[in-house]
């Protein structure tokens, strides 16, 4: 298994300096991944007095591709970066071809699109794209970008997209971006059988209720005719939960399962994961190195 942290821009902020040191300090711990989450638009909570603890414009998050292009000059050539999640029916779908292809090459070949659907319909009003569909239309969406990476001219007619003999340049290294799929829902199943090569899953501790999920994936997409063996899995596991020992327990548990990544979330405080109580640099260090040494040895 690949060991990740999520960049705790929201805590320590976006100077290049402070991004820099952060993603070199995890690579010296072990870390091999890099995860960004994404938001475009952030709303006003003073005007939304019920709107509760989820993002808004006091949280800072970084473009993924841009901070991406960024860190791919800086990081080893090892590293992997990864979405998690980009909200994909948010953007063009073609747009996001061009980009993930162009960081893939740059960064060469260790790009992971995580895509999800989102949850706040004033980004999609900013954006100007449709809330109602976008599960739908997210699903058309990749089959146009895989489409796009993997052959100089397309010609796609879709019920949302439409390319008429034409192509991106650059195309990305081995001729397709990974996509990864963020979510839990019935349909985000499905999409991970029939189009995914992974699911990046927060949603579930271990126990019989992911294991029955993966059984459904794997149902899925051997009626698909994929293989399930391809599909890969990333868990979050959150350093404010749990110690030590529980950390080892839950990494082993994950990799018995079949995980393929463990991604270390210090910022993550719904269901069952907890964010750490510090916020700065300092702390977030400070857990990754505990992170790092309790369950190196068993990944």
């Amino acid at each position: 298994m690949r060991l990740g942290v999520m960049l705790p821009l929201s805590d320590i902020g976006g100077a290049p300096q402070v991004v820099r040191d952060f993603a070199l300090a995890a690579e010296g711990m072990g870390y091999t991944n890099l995860g960004l989450a994404d938001h475009v638009l952030g709303v006003n909570a003073a005007s939304r007095p019920d709107w509760g603890d989820r993002n808004t414009s006091a949280d800072l998050f970084h473009d993924p591709f841009v901070c991406f292009g960024f860190l791919a000059g800086l990081c080893r050539p090892t590293t992997e970066f990864s979405t998690q999640v980009l909200i994909l029916a948010q953007r063009q779908a073609v747009l996001v071809a061009k980009q993930a292809a162009s960081l893939d090459l740059l960064c060469g070949g260790r790009f992971r699109l995580g895509v999800g659907v989102g949850w706040n319909p004033v980004e999609f009003t900013g954006l100007n794209e449709n809330f109602g569909n976008r599960g739908r239309r997210s699903a058309e969406q990749v089959a146009v970008m895989q489409q796009l990476w993997a052959a100089p001219h397309v010609t796609f007619k879709g019920r949302w997209h439409e390319i008429q003999d034409a192509g991106i340049n650059p195309l990305p290294v081995h001729r397709k971006v990974p996509v990864w799929f963020g979510g839990h829902v019935e349909q985000t199943l499905e999409r991970i059988a029939t189009l995914g090569d992974g699911w990046i899953m927060n949603a579930y501790p271990p126990g019989a209720e992911i294991e029955a999920e993966l059984g459904k994936i794997r149902t899925l997409a051997e009626a698909a005719g994929r293989d399930p063996a391809a599909i890969g899995l990333e868990v979050w596991i959150s350093g404010g939960a749990g110690d030590e020992t529980s950390w080892r327990q839950e990494v082993a548990y994950w990799k018995k399962t079949g995980a393929t990544h463990i991604t270390l979330t210090n910022t993550f405080g719904r269901r069952h994961h907890r964010r750490i109580a510090g916020r700065s640099v300092a702390d977030h260090l400070a857990v990754m190195r505990r992170f790092q040494a309790a369950v190196a040895d068993v990944l």
